[in-house]
């Protein structure tokens, strides 16, 4: 039974995000250096830092230890 909410939660919240990158579409401009910089969708930039801040957040977790 838990394993049938846990699916349905893990659905739910996939498709709260999908909704939410589609709105999401308008370029943003990162500037990475002094010259340099990329165009990507909002949603993607926002995926991207979620991902960075979940595997450096990790790592400080396992080096605790």
């Amino acid at each position: 039974m838990m394993n049938l909410i846990a699916w349905i939660f893990r659905i739910v919240a996939f498709a709260i995000l999908a909704i939410f990158a589609s709105k999401n579409s308008q370029p943003v401009t990162l500037q990475y250096s002094l010259d340099q910089s990329i165009d990507l969708p909002f949603s993607v930039a926002l995926l991207i830092f979620f991902a960075l801040g979940a595997i450096i957040s990790l790592i400080f977790v396992r080096c605790d230890h």
